[in-house]
């Protein structure tokens, strides 16, 4: 599943959103999602979602894409709001013996979820149309420290790495009769405690050894070579629509919040 993870994040394509230079396309997105952040009123999901899957289609990135990655912090934000439509709010539109369902807890629920699914996608976007380590050159094109680029890229590059550990070590254990009888739930949780106890110490060796090859390598003793020029066309259109779009949500929730 990791080497899959790895190689799918992104998806090559010759669309306008792919030709797209990374820093105005970093910059026009993340603008968007703050926008999107911004929203309090319900009526504004519609145009918000009608924005994003615009994009989306745009970018020509296949459906599934989206598919394979939305159930796991879809499930997320579920836990996160599923008790909301029941204890928040006053309005009353359903009772049964201790649960009510309440208006305002609907709505609050239906605000956060929609934000998040529109966030979500619009950083699918970025991610599927942009190489990583073309995002990370715009990032430090932009000012991010040198420091902060290289950390994020050691985390995603060894994060598949922990990943495939943590399977190796997975297997060991049922080989080692790991969830062949029945278990009790402490018995269990002491299992998994020191799966996840081993699999923090080897990490933190792993990243002892690599910093020390890395220092070895002179890494931090020079300053950091001056960076090429992000690959992409400047295209304007995808930047003036997408900023135009986040700026448009803006102004529609400033105005509602004034009325």
């Amino acid at each position: 599943m990791a080497v899959s993870l790895h190689a799918d994040v992104y998806i090559p394509g010759q669309s306008a959103i792919h030709r797209w230079a990374a820093r105005p396309k970093l910059l026009s997105l993340l603008g968007l999602m703050f926008a999107i952040a911004m929203v309090r009123h319900l009526v504004l999901l519609p145009w918000v979602f009608g924005v994003v899957i615009s994009l989306y289609l745009w970018s020509q990135l296949p459906f599934t894409y989206l598919c394979r990655r939305l159930p796991y912090p879809g499930l997320f934000i579920v836990a996160m709001v599923g008790l909301l439509p029941w204890i928040s709010g006053e309005t009353v539109l359903w009772q049964g013996w201790i649960f009510s369902l309440r208006l305002e807890g609907i709505q609050m629920a239906a605000l956060i979820a929609g934000r998040f699914l529109a966030i979500l996608t619009t950083g699918f976007v970025l991610l599927g149309t942009t190489p990583f380590l073309t995002l990370l050159e715009a990032m430090r094109s932009l000012g991010i420290p040198t420091l902060l680029t290289d950390m994020t890229l050691l985390t995603y590059r060894y994060l598949f790495d922990v990943a495939n550990q943590l399977a190796t070590m997975r297997q060991a254990m049922e080989l080692r009769g790991y969830g062949h009888s029945r278990q009790t739930l402490r018995r269990h949780w002491n299992w998994l405690a020191a799966l996840f106890g081993s699999l923090l110490l080897r990490s933190y060796e792993q990243s002892q050894r690599v910093y020390s090859a890395m220092r070895l390598r002179g890494y931090g003793q020079q300053p950091p070579r001056a960076l090429q020029r992000t690959a992409g066309a400047a295209l304007t259109l995808p930047t003036i629509l997408t900023l135009t779009a986040a700026v448009s949500v803006v102004i529609c929730e400033l105005s509602l919040a004034s009325l």
